[in-house]
């Protein structure tokens, strides 16, 4: 299994208190932000953006994991900073072809992962398994917080894990992005999950974040050791 990692969501963490989270995430090793980009378009939202990524790079060292939920995300890419150490998710159903968008971010540096939405086949990322250092799971449907997971998700974990590892693809990551809060990350873990997309369901929600952030690592090596 690839080591258990928490990239919290940016869109739930309170604007007015940004600094001092991301001190907390600093002091506990988070791996990585996440941040939603969403047009209006692929989603009826609109959401974080380029200056925003911008304003973040220049003020943390940590990476970032940028999630694109734009239409033909290849025309767009460019506007965004990112490089070696982040990650950028671009969804299947974004555009007719994804790969351009996919060549993009490998050519500069980053990590390219294909998201798929809850409806979506996990086995439609075996095309692509050429271009991705990982999968972007949905397990709800993309555009807006607080929404509760859809049922199957752990089970299409499972399989996307199967599927890769079939594949010849066991150093592919399994990112989950959706109400990840401290009783389903556990689950997701041991359906084999490796990158968890938290918010105000955990990580963000009610209490100390540097706190919050030791007790869903816990809950996630607990899992890590149950699973082996």
């Amino acid at each position: 299994m690839h080591k258990a990692a928490i990239a919290p969501s940016l869109m739930c963490a309170d604007i007015f208190n940004l600094r001092n989270i991301i001190d907390a995430f600093e002091a506990e090793g988070i791996e990585s932000l996440h941040i939603d980009v969403m047009d209006g378009q692929f989603v009826p939202n609109f959401c974080l953006g380029t200056d925003y990524c911008r304003r973040l790079k220049a003020g943390t060292a940590i990476p970032l994991d940028i999630h694109l939920m734009v239409t033909d995300p290849a025309e767009k890419l460019n506007a965004f900073p990112f490089g070696a150490g982040d990650i950028v998710s671009v969804h299947y159903e974004s555009a007719a072809d994804v790969r351009p968008a996919l060549k993009n971010v490998a050519g500069r540096g980053a990590t390219p992962f294909l998201a798929i939405n809850p409806d979506t086949p996990v086995e439609t990322v075996l095309p692509f398994l050429d271009l991705i250092g990982g999968v972007l799971l949905m397990t709800v449907y993309p555009g807006f917080a607080g929404q509760k997971m859809v049922e199957g998700s752990l089970e299409r974990i499972t399989a996307l894990r199967t599927l890769l590892d079939d594949a010849g693809r066991p150093d592919a990551r399994i990112e989950v992005d959706g109400n990840v809060n401290y009783e389903k990350a556990p689950l997701m873990r041991k359906a084999g999950a490796d990158l968890f997309v938290v918010g105000t369901s955990s990580v963000l929600g009610p209490g100390d974040t540097g706190e919050n952030v030791r007790k869903m690592r816990a809950l996630l090596r607990e899992a890590t050791e149950d699973r082996s």
